[in-house]
This record gives C-alpha cells, structure tokens and sequence, in this order.
C-alpha cells in the first residue's frame, strides 16, 4: 500500500492528474459553500427564542454543527466527486505505469454520476448515525474510520476494478483482498480528515487503487 501511494504522489507531476485535482477540490468548495451558506441563511431568519442570548447560543451551535458536518462528509463528498472524474486519474496511471494494457471499457458518465451519488448517499447516511456516539469520542474515532474505511476502501476499489473486469471478478478480488482493502480505507478516511493533506487524498487515493488492482490481478507494472 505504501508502495502504491508512493507511485500516486509521484504522479502528481502529470497535467491530468492535477487538472483533475484542481476539480475535485472546486467541486467540494462549492457544495460546501452552498451549505454553509443554506444554513447561514437558515439561521438569520429564524429565532427559535425570544431570550437574545438563547437565540445567539443556537445560532454558535448551529455554525459549530455545520462545521462538524462538513468535516464529518468531506472524504465522501470529494471521494462521490473524484469518483465521476476517476477514468482520467486512471488513464494516466495506466499509461505511465501499465501501457500494455488494452483500453478500459470504462463505465459511462451518467453510470459514474449515478455511482458516486449512491455511495455519497449511503456515507452521509452512516456518518449521520453516528454523530451520537461524539458523546464518547475515543468510542467515535474508532468506529468514523472503520466505517469509513470500509466505505471508502470499497469504493475506490469498485470504481477501478470495474472499468476492467465484470461484478463476478470484482467480487472475487475484492474477497480475497478484504484485509488489505480495509487497511488502505482506513488509511485514506484519516488522510482525508487531515487538513490540505486531504486537498490531495483523493487522486492520490484513486490512483494508488489502480496501482493495487493490477498488483491483485497480478499485473506488475
């Protein structure tokens, strides 16, 4: 894994890889943007009380709320994001790394949106149920990165393995390579909680997939 992460950073140096970074990263702003500013709007026109230092306490924890949301959801909204731009991270790793291989099927861009939105969907899900257990936080900890490591872990790997191989093969490689996946999900859920560091997980993330999808199917670069 480390190894696989090594060769993604390095191929940073290449246009594709940071035009898609650069996007990514626009994208996550931008639905962040719109939710802070949904909730701002939120909060100057409604008054839960009358009391002016109630109403002021409910707006802090409002904000402090919204800050903890987008902290909790942003590996899954810049991973939903990368996850609709992924066909050219991997391209480019391919064609640095793997050029024997024949062209990706690749999956079409409405099947990719369609993709990124559910799993987006199920991570929102699962974080939201959580956030009662921030009430025991080293209790929280462990069970955010598991459970994101999980999601996430699969996801990357389902979004390349499926360019080049069918469900069935995907399933089977997926199984006989739990551990590891567990352990590069969990791995990239705490990179993505890590302030600027997680600017750059993303790409970093989908591109050493592919490098441990080929090692899995046992094409070396």
């Amino acid at each position: 894994m480390l190894s696989a992460y090594i060769k993604a950073l390095d191929q940073f140096s290449d246009a594709a890889i940071r035009r898609v970074l650069w996007m990514a990263v626009a994208i996550a702003v931008a639905v962040f943007a719109v939710l802070w500013g949904a909730i701002d709007y939120l909060l100057a026109n409604s008054a839960l009380f009358e009391t002016g230092w109630l109403e002021w306490v409910t707006d802090v924890l409002g904000y402090v709320a919204t800050l903890a949301l987008t902290w909790f959801l942003f590996p899954g909204v810049v991973s939903a994001a990368v996850g609709v731009l992924l066909e050219a991270v991997a391209a480019a790793v391919e064609a640095r790394h793997y050029p024997h291989l024949a062209p990706a099927r690749g999956q079409p861009l409405g099947q990719s949106v369609l993709a990124a939105m559910r799993f987006l969907a199920v991570l929102i899900v699962v974080n939201v149920l959580m956030l009662p257990l921030l009430l025991i936080a080293p209790v929280f900890l462990f069970v955010f990165y598991a459970a994101n490591g999980y999601l996430l872990g699969r996801e990357y790997f389902e979004l390349v393995a499926l360019r080049r191989v069918g469900q069935e093969e995907a399933r089977t490689l997926r199984k006989a390579n739990r551990g590891r996946l567990f352990a590069f999900g969990a791995v990239t859920a705490f990179l993505l909680t890590v302030p600027v560091v997680n600017l750059l997980t993303p790409v970093a993330a989908c591109a050493a997939m592919v490098h441990l999808f080929e090692s899995w199917r046992g094409n070396p670069a």
